[in-house]
């Protein structure tokens, strides 16, 4: 099964691009959400002084922004290297 495993470089660079992507659209919703709402978001979504609202919202939009930001850029990096690969026999 030749080309199945790929190169360990591009596998680093993608879970590079993938921390990356993820740490970054962390950092990004979190300042949009504090603009936004006027309050930092809820530390602990599972804290019962939490209202069950935001605690739902702060979950669905963290988990789905990380998310996608992560396949974009593992995808976009997955997509360069490929790429940028001399080709194999």
């Amino acid at each position: 099964m030749a080309g199945k495993g790929g190169d360990y470089s591009s596998k680093a660079m993608t879970a590079v691009a993938g921390a990356a992507a993820a740490f970054i659209a962390r950092k990004a919703i979190f300042f949009v959400w504090t603009k936004v709402m006027g309050r930092k978001p809820p530390g602990k979504a599972e804290d019962p002084e939490v209202a069950i609202g935001e605690a739902l919202a702060w979950t669905v939009i963290i988990g789905a922004g990380v998310a996608v930001a992560k396949l974009l850029a593992v995808r976009t990096t997955a997509r360069h290297a490929l790429k940028s690969s001399p080709p194999q026999e």
